[in-house]
């Protein structure tokens, strides 16, 4: 197959330059590299596309102003962009420009719906559907340098330089298997905006151990998840460099009661006095409870329970054996454990896993 050399685009003229060629395709490939280790946001660094006949690496440091004739392309309707593994590259691009890429074709999401694992790397992709094998050595590299390395351009180009062969192959599986619907719905959902615009008042959800707080505590909690997500949002910083998980469930149940037994705390010794007044008033404020935080902590499933849990996950690892897929593509162990407790707003029951699965388990409950 033919190998194109990467491009590397810089200049705003060359990036405006580049965009009407690309909104003449029927396809693209795309990859980014971003950073995110000391951020709240992805910094975008390199936008990859491919055309086929092209590979062209643009410089994204200059920001969405420099980007906004690419994204004519990356919004066309009529353009299906190529993705691997697409979300965090989606993000990426959504909250450096504000838009969404679509539509896209995922072929991680693509792999899973022909029985390959779910999580599938690009890397072993290509080398499971074209026998090529990608070189390593860049996944470390800061992306936000430059000049880029010759070697640094070329593991950028070739996050893209395979992406239509593999979709080629993978959409030829689909068509065979008579599951094209199944990849197209699940490529569809990345194009909602709520997966990627952050939400404070829902951050308390990324929590873990949760459901065992009292409703009070839980409430309180719900509080300071929001307060750490906004200020983590306004300081650019990863939530947990704000606070950790730990010390907001500890401030949660053991709430300091003045500004002196707050900075007793180790994780907010430092905290400035703007800060720690805003954290005082979240502290001190009423407690607004919530019908899910008056909801009784979930007890240890009962032996009936648990039997009903196993008949749901046999039926449907029967269910994936006879696909050829993974169990989890069809339906999570926590999907099985919420049907099994009545819930019924379920991925699992909605869309092409409604027949596919969905029936099935329904099935099962008896």
């Amino acid at each position: 197959m033919p190998v194109p050399e990467a491009l590397w685009i810089e200049r705003h003229d060359d990036i405006a330059a580049l965009a009407p060629a690309l909104e003449t395709r029927a396809t693209i490939g795309v990859d980014t590299e971003f950073l995110r280790e000391r951020t709240y946001f992805p910094r975008l660094c390199v936008l990859q596309i491919a055309t086929g006949e092209h590979i062209y690496c643009v410089d994204a440091l200059h920001g969405a102003a420099a980007l906004e004739p690419l994204g004519r392309a990356l919004t066309a309707a009529r353009v299906r962009k190529l993705i691997h593994s697409a979300r965090q590259d989606l993000e990426a691009w959504y909250v450096t420009t504000g838009r969404l890429i679509a539509p896209v074709f995922d072929t991680q999401i693509a792999a899973a719906c022909v029985g390959l694992k779910p999580q599938t790397g690009y890397a072993e992709l290509v080398r499971t559907l074209l026998e090529v094998t990608l070189p390593k050595g860049q996944t470390r590299t800061d992306w936000s340098r430059r000049p880029l390395t010759p070697a640094q351009l070329a593991y950028a180009a070739d996050d893209v330089r395979y992406l239509e062969a593999v979709a080629d192959r993978l959409l030829e599986r689909l068509e065979r298997l008579g599951r094209t619907a199944w990849a197209l719905e699940d490529c569809a959902a990345l194009a909602d905006a709520r997966l990627y615009a952050p939400d404070p008042e829902q951050a308390w959800r990324r929590v873990k151990r949760t459901r065992a707080l009292a409703p009070p505590v839980r409430a309180r909690l719900r509080a300071l998840a929001a307060w750490r997500e906004r200020r983590a949002l306004e300081r650019d910083l990863p939530r947990g460099w704000v606070l950790s998980d730990d010390a907001l469930i500890e401030l949660a149940q053991r709430p300091p009661a003045d500004r002196s037994a707050l900075r007793a705390m180790p994780p907010l010794a430092e905290l400035e006095a703007a800060g720690a007044a805003a954290l005082l008033e979240v502290l001190t404020a009423p407690l607004e409870l919530t019908a899910e935080d008056l909801a009784p902590p979930r007890e240890a499933p009962s032996d009936a329970e648990k039997a009903l849990i196993a008949r749901l996950a046999a039926t449907l690892e029967a269910r994936a054996a006879e696909l050829g897929v993974s169990p989890e593509l069809l339906a999570t162990r926590a999907e099985l454990k919420a049907l099994a407790a009545g819930e019924r707003d379920l991925g699992a029951l909605r869309g092409w896993r409604a027949a596919v699965i969905g029936e099935p388990l329904l099935a099962a409950l008896g």
